[in-house]
């Protein structure tokens, strides 16, 4: 008889994980297993696995045999702490907290106090002798589970609590005494039994079991889906559960909770930073219910538990190698470790960590390059508030508070997020203000520009939110008075008089100072930006940590990456700054581009032309200022390819509107004063009217069916290339065909424009290096690369258009319309135009780059859709073994570092 599979394992014990895990324990669990092993104070408890989770899931139940393995690990948890979970006169309490592989800060909640009942609560109070925090600890109980467990709206426990408050005249809750609470509990357990149809369950096993469910059912609320397509987490992980035996930060002066960080997450700078709550269980430091204090105070506070703490943090950090962010209380003195994990930071400081810890030797500098990430740099980059106009006292500033993610922001007032998603769909830059912030609040979030709350510190749910979406918050600016319900925010001026925002006033705030302004605050570019432009170099003595951190990373992306970055630009002023952001060439010249304005009228000529010899007096004209383009163009990229497409767009689009043109020509006849030109343009847009132009008279077609456009176009590069030689320069063209379908259209094509070289060499007496390739846009095209390379050089795949033709999208129509629709529902996990669908268009520029190299070994491979400065995207095409990237020139710095992180990321990672 076959064996019978082993049973699997769902449920681990703290000693038996370890940090690398996190698949299985999710990132807390492993986290705690590995503290454990460390021998750091951690409260005993187990955590079942993502496994359970997935299962649970997947069948609506719990998995066979979780609810005995559950069992055993709580028998041996109850054997050693010397008491059984809920027992009436000496109970064991436990959290419930979830823990997925990546951090979702607030996304899921946790139930505290679990195994507290009627007839255990007193029995807490005679052990610790404390009623009052029993009742207070029992409250907490009620008002968890059932708004995490029995889905009952947390407003009306809110609510009753601030009656209670408003009852004692209290300010906080720390004013209720033991009778207060005991009555809050049978309030809240009235709340449960109208909202839930339920009594809450006294039953302490009952309690974690459905806890327990609850945490897995979380994994799939709005929030939590939302936030896994904000941040590219995968929907199918699972989430992991930890319990863990309770201890208790809420029982008085010489008990507290807090949230610790090894170096600042906002600058990255070493230090004491952190916040602290005296009195508190774990959850108010992060809800930011009650304004903390630093955590350097903790020292004063309590410097047994002080130094322990800092001594604890520099192992974690030794150990990980990495900033740690730390969950800690303080039960009566006696520290405990709740959590640690690699935490969140702003761009600015994971740029500095990386490089101090470089310096400290506890990485390279391969690491330290994949610490940080292309959207990172592309933060850095943003505009920051001009210092002179704050300073000068011309902004009235009307708050300050502290600094929880850099950057600047501005925008309409907004006090609910309802609010903040309806207009910012509407284009309004808004900025969200709230008294704090919790996980559905994570929309407005998403959508506002910026977040302003009055309460709660670097660690609250709104700053931790922000700082790993990358948003601009500041947090606690306790003189700000906000009411959310009559949707106004009251603060003090300079001149000591109210000022009074209402919604829809523009307010700034500067995440990197923690001050907030009214109205606009005008901008500077960032240091960052200064460097690139070469205005700032990274040894100036005005240079700070962060440009010279900047430079260093990106030296070493430089010195360590394969794929080349180029830039799209059609003009020398473009190419200028682009060479001075780093760009190695122009991927991508668009020459309709250079038709605009007072040309446009050239082309229309050209358009107009009944005759060949009207024909080549239109293009006779357009030659030589196509040529002076190329002139200023290869001048700015001397010594450096520049890859010229020859026009592209339907010819329509150089003519008037055919409703406005429509409207002129009526006009004009109903007043008897037709105007020649004017109807001949309207016969001639009817004409070349199409239903569909993306797929229509485009690209090589133009080519094909107008005489002479293209070998107009060819000749001025050759001409401009001859010139810059003529005057000692290197001019590096290469023309690229646009939509090519199949190689007998770039055939002829290519043959024509090698007569005209060949003209145009003996005309110079110069010897021309022009490289003549095509862009792979069309399905067709990639499907019969091998054939079409015989007649190219070079690919240069149009990541945009193929996306188009692959999908069946166009992409003006459909992002308006139900993109949106399409992300909410997870059919993409981002839009297929700004991260290149690897499956899909991805397998075709695969399949071409393979195909056409096959035929031409030396055939040269870039890409030069805006994919080719999306992070991701520029990681697929080094895998994929393209020569270059090609992209925007603000996009270049990017491109350039995630190149260097793609040829980082194959390389052994640091084991020192």
């Amino acid at each position: 008889m076959p064996s019978r599979p082993k049973q699997q394992k769902f449920v681990y014990d703290f000693t038996e994980g370890n940090k690398d895990l996190k698949d299985l324990l999710g990132g807390k669990g492993a986290n705690l297993a590995e503290m454990t092993n460390l021998g750091l104070p951690v409260p005993p408890g187990f955590t079942i696995t993502t496994e359970a989770c997935k299962e649970y899931l997947e069948s609506g139940r719990e998995p066979a045999g979780l609810r005995d393995e559950v069992s055993a690990h709580l028998d041996a948890l109850e054997q050693r702490m010397g008491k059984k979970l809920g027992q009436a006169d000496d109970p064991l309490l436990v959290s419930v907290r979830s823990g997925a592989k990546f951090s979702m800060p607030g996304m899921m909640d946790t139930v505290l106090n679990i195994g507290l009942s009627d007839a255990s609560v007193a029995g807490l109070a005679a052990q610790l002798g404390d009623e009052r925090f029993a009742w207070d600890s029992y409250r907490r109980l009620v008002q968890m589970f059932g708004k995490t467990v029995l889905g009952v709206d947390g407003d009306l426990f809110e609510e009753a609590l601030e009656n209670a408050k408003r009852a004692k005249g209290a300010d906080s809750d720390l004013g209720l005494d033991a009778a207060d609470l005991r009555q809050l509990v049978d309030d809240f357990k009235a709340i449960v039994a109208k909202e839930a149809g339920r009594e809450f369950p006294q039953e302490p096993r009952e309690q974690m079991d459905l806890a327990v469910c609850a945490v897995f059912d979380s994994w799939n609320t709005e929030r939590a889906k939302l936030y896994r397509r904000q941040e590219r987490i995968p929907g199918d992980l699972g989430t992991a559960v930890n319990i863990c035996s309770m201890v208790f930060g809420n029982l008085g002066p010489d008990s507290g909770t807090g949230v610790a960080f090894t170096r600042d997450p906002a600058s990255g700078q070493q230090g004491v930073y952190g916040d602290y709550l005296q009195n508190a269980q774990g959850e108010d430091v992060v809800a930011g219910i009650r304004n903390t204090v630093p955590l350097a105070e903790l020292e004063t506070i309590d410097k047994t538990s002080y130094d322990q703490l800092m001594r604890i943090m520099e192992t974690l950090e030794t150990h990980y190698k990495d900033l740690c962010d730390i969950e800690f209380t303080i039960e009566r003195g006696h520290l405990w470790m709740l959590q640690t994990r690699v935490g969140k930071r702003t761009a600015a400081a994971a740029f500095r960590i990386a490089t101090q810890l470089v310096d400290q030797g506890l990485i390279d500098e391969a690491e330290a390059l994949r610490r940080v990430n292309g959207a990172q740099l592309a933060q850095l980059m943003f505009p920051r508030f001009d210092h002179e106009a704050t300073d000068s006292g011309q902004i009235k500033r009307i708050g300050w508070g502290i600094a929880a993610s850099p950057g600047a922001a501005v925008g309409k007032a907004v006090f609910d997020s309802y609010t903040a998603v309806k207009w910012s769909r509407s284009g309004e830059k808004v900025i969200l203000i709230r008294r704090e912030t919790n996980p559905d609040d994570l929309n407005g979030m998403i959508a506002a520009e910026g977040i302003l709350t009055s309460r709660g510190g670097k660690t609250s749910h709104a700053a931790v939110v922000a700082r790993g979406m990358g948003k601009t918050c500041v947090c606690g600016a306790e003189e700000l008075e906000v009411d959310t319900k009559r949707r106004r925010l009251t603060a003090t001026g300079p001149d000591g008089k109210p000022v009074v925002i209402e919604e829809g006033d523009l307010v700034s705030i500067d995440g990197s100072s923690g001050k907030v302004y009214l109205g606009e605050v005008p901008v500077v570019p960032s240091p960052v930006v200064e460097y690139f432009e070469g205005r700032m170099h990274a040894g100036a003595d005005e240079a700070d940590e962060l440009v010279r951190a900047v430079h260093r990373i990106m030296a070493y992306a430089d010195r360590v990456r394969r794929l080349r970055v180029r830039a799209n630009a059609d003009n020398a002023e473009d190419a200028s700054r682009a060479r001075r952001f780093g760009a190695q060439g122009i991927g991508l010249c668009r020459t309709e581009h250079m038709f605009l304005g007072e040309r446009r009228e050239m082309v229309e000529r050209l358009i107009l032309a009944d005759t060949d010899t009207e024909r080549d007096q239109a293009l006779g004209a357009l030659l030589p200022l196509q040529r002076d383009d190329f002139v200023e163009l290869f001048e700015a990229m001397d010594g450096l390819p520049v890859t010229v497409r020859l026009l592209d767009p339907p010819l329509h689009e150089f003519l008037p509107d055919i409703t406005e043109l429509s409207v002129r020509v009526a006009l004009a006849e109903s007043r008897k004063d037709a105007n020649e030109n004017d109807l001949r343009l309207l016969q001639a847009v009817h004409k070349l009217h199409e239903a569909n132009p993306m797929l229509g008279l485009r690209g090589v077609r133009l080519g094909l069916v107008i005489p002479g456009l293209f070998a107009m176009q060819v000749r001025a590069i050759a001409e401009a290339a001859a010139h810059r030689m003529a005057a000692k320069g290197d001019p590096r063209a290469e023309i690229m065909i646009p939509l090519v379908g199949t190689v007998q259209e770039l055939e002829i094509v290519r043959d024509e424009a090698d007569q005209v070289i060949a003209e145009v060499e003996a005309a110079t007496g110069t010897r021309l290096r022009l490289a003549i390739g095509t862009m792979i846009e069309l399905p067709r095209a990639a499907l019969t690369a091998g054939q079409i390379a015989e007649a190219a050089e070079f690919f240069s795949f149009g990541t945009n258009d193929l996306t188009q033709t692959v999908w069946g999208f166009s992409r003006d129509d459909v992002e308006a319309s139900f993109f949106t629709a399409y992300l909410e529902k997870g059919i993409f996990g981002v839009s297929p135009f700004e991260t290149i669908d690897k499956d899909g268009v991805g397998s075709l520029v695969r399949a071409a780059a393979a195909d056409g190299r096959a035929t031409r070994p030396d055939l040269k491979l870039g890409v030069c859709g805006e994919h080719g400065g999306d992070p991701e995207s520029v990681h697929f095409f080094h895998e994929v073994g393209l020569d270059y990237v090609s992209c925007s020139p603000f996009r270049i710095p990017v491109a350039r570092l995630e190149a260097g992180r793609a040829a980082a990321k194959s390389a052994p990672a640091d084991t020192r």
